[in-house]
């Protein structure tokens, strides 16, 4: 098994090559369209400091769609993302009002993270109960707790903890700069480690994955703690660049990095996808969407609804390729001696 197979482009007619071109290429199409539109609509988009303003927000998205990748692989799902990312922020920006250090309040946010996806993969693995539900469930559950310990207050933390946030390393930002180490952690997982090709291999035939060996139960558990980890870091890179835990941190985030990864070509069924650039590009082309509406002063009102097209798209581009992949398949197969399909 290996990395995520695209779209042969060679050999084929022009309009199956150009089709397949566009379909292993769909997000950079749209973000370089996006960044066109937005360009004409208000010159001032391309100036440096937007730039790396989008950089900037778009690490932490980018840092839970890295781990949401994971999960869509192993064609499982997990909606408890932004809960559990406001989850971890509490006791993390609890720590640093009591005199923590920023390093202590990290540990904090991964361990609370860590139990919270432990919890998830072992009722989704023992119990057998579907992903959806039980991420579903603790969704509320993880909002839930947070709003009780916080009183549905907002924690305004110390400036020590902004410090934090907007410390360069080598120049950049230190959110983009770990947003950047989790990618690169992440690619490397998925395309040189039999972690990663066994992870493929379950998200594209469970039953053929256990019947050759592999630890099918155990590799599904895997990616919910894969997603905790991510999940803790965003919370706490959350906190250290706005300096405040907000009862709504968080909120519906999830949507916007499953989002992020079917646009960048992960599977919503499992088993193809990648976090570079796939993911990276998905992330990018969401913020750049949200950044651009600030920009455009466009009603915040309104703003659930481009979310929601942009959801619309991902589902719609991840539909087009499975259809063209069995469509493909079919061609393959087809016996000898029968006319093409037209």
């Amino acid at each position: 098994m290996t990395a995520p197979p695209a779209f042969p482009t060679q050999a084929l007619g022009g309009r199956t090559r150009l089709r397949n071109v566009l379909l292993n290429h769909a997000s950079l199409v749209l973000l370089g369209l996006v960044f066109t539109v937005f360009g004409v609509l208000a010159p001032r988009f391309f100036a440096f400091e937007n730039l790396e303003n989008i950089l900037v927000q778009s690490s932490v998205l980018l840092m839970g769609a890295v781990g949401m990748t994971f999960v869509l692989l192993a064609a499982q799902i997990d909606l408890s993302v932004g809960s559990m990312m406001f989850l971890a922020a509490v006791p993390a920006g609890k720590l640093v009002l009591g005199g923590h250090s920023a390093g202590v309040a990290l540990g904090a946010a991964v361990g609370v993270a860590l139990v919270y996806g432990l919890l998830n993969a072992l009722v989704v693995v023992k119990l057998r109960v579907a992903a959806f539900i039980v991420t579903l469930a603790t969704l509320y559950i993880g909002r839930g707790l947070g709003l009780y310990i916080t009183q549905t207050r907002a924690m305004n933390l110390p400036e020590s903890l902004l410090a934090v946030g907007t410390t360069r390393v080598v120049g950049l930002p230190l959110p983009l700069v770990a947003a950047l180490v989790v990618v690169a952690l992440g690619h490397y997982t998925l395309s040189s480690t039999p972690y990663g090709r066994q992870l493929y291999a379950v998200g594209q035939d469970a039953e053929g994955a256990r019947k050759a060996g592999l630890p099918v139960q155990r590799i599904r558990a895997s990616v919910f703690l894969v997603s905790a980890v991510c999940a803790g870091l965003a919370g706490f890179v959350t906190i250290a660049r706005v300096g405040v835990v907000s009862p709504t941190m968080g909120s519906q985030r999830e949507l916007a990095m499953i989002a992020a990864a079917v646009l960048g070509g992960t599977s919503l069924f499992g088993g193809r996808g990648q976090v570079f650039p796939g993911t990276v590009v998905g992330a990018l082309l969401i913020q750049t969407v949200e950044t651009g509406l600030v920009i455009l002063n466009v009603d915040p009102y309104l703003y659930p609804l481009f979310t929601a097209g942009i959801i619309f798209v991902a589902v719609a581009i991840d539909s087009l390729r499975n259809l063209e992949r069995a469509k493909q398949s079919l061609r393959k197969i087809r016996p000898l001696g029968l006319p093409k399909p037209r």
